[in-house]
């Protein structure tokens, strides 16, 4: 695994002086992974008038990252051979867990433009 990642919790919501509103994370891992998208093509989802492209990706982890939950964060910090993939944010959708597994494979979505 020669990327890296942060993965975060939304824990809430927290008001400043000014009255804004802003979402509050834990992060739960931040270090190596592995991002493979097994398929190119996005699926269309149309949420009201909003047109939305979700792309399925798998990230890859080490076995010592536990207890995720879907919808928690991914962020991709660094990667070394795609120059795209830093600053994507991707949701979990999907967990696996499997005896003997050689790493932590979660299913994630992105969310694109229409």
């Amino acid at each position: 695994m020669r990327d890296a990642c942060t993965i975060r919790r939304s824990t809430g919501e927290a008001t400043d002086a000014n009255g804004d509103v802003t979402d509050t994370y834990d992060d739960l891992y931040t270090g190596k992974c592995r991002v493979q998208q097994h398929q190119a093509t996005a699926d269309r989802q149309d949420i009201g008038q909003d047109n939305l492209l979700l792309l399925r990706l798998e990230v890859q982890l080490p076995m010592s990252v536990t207890s995720l939950e879907v919808g928690d964060e991914i962020t991709i910090t660094s990667s070394v051979s795609d120059p795209d993939l830093p600053g994507r944010v991707f949701r979990i959708h999907d967990l696996a867990h499997k005896s003997d597994a050689t790493s932590r494979r979660v299913q994630c979505m992105e969310r694109t433009g229409s």
